[in-house]
């Protein structure tokens, strides 16, 4: 039983190009408000974001309304380069809407911005 397991493990490795960390282990805000709506499921969008930045970790995903388009917002880390790679897959058809390279002062100024968004929890 284990070898199967250990077989079905590397076929994952093969077929996500060795980047089977990036599709698991990453934070996830999927609000069940908006994700009723998705007409492709985050693992899905997961892999085209992988596909755009085959050397990328994905550390982040946050599925939201953007420009009244409802998109998963990936953020991926390429080890050995400074900042975070972005790319926004369309929640209904799937696509890359864009994709850019945030430097780690952009990063830093948007998680700001987010944390100021963030409703305050109470104790």
């Amino acid at each position: 039983m284990r070898s199967i397991y250990v077989g079905l493990a590397l076929s994952a490795v093969a077929l996500l190009g060795g980047n089977a960390h990036a599709q698991g282990t990453y934070k996830k805000n999927i609000p069940d408000s908006l994700a009723k709506d998705a007409k492709v499921n985050e693992a899905t969008a997961a892999a085209t974001a992988s596909k755009r930045v085959p050397k990328g970790i994905i550390q982040a995903v946050e599925l939201e309304r953007e420009n009244k388009k409802l998109i998963y917002s990936y953020e991926l880390k390429v080890p050995g380069r400074g900042g975070v790679e972005e790319v926004n897959v369309d929640a209904t058809t799937g696509k890359v809407v864009s994709a850019e390279h945030e430097s780690p002062a952009a990063e830093k100024k948007e998680q700001a911005k987010d944390k100021a968004k963030a409703p305050v929890k109470k104790p």
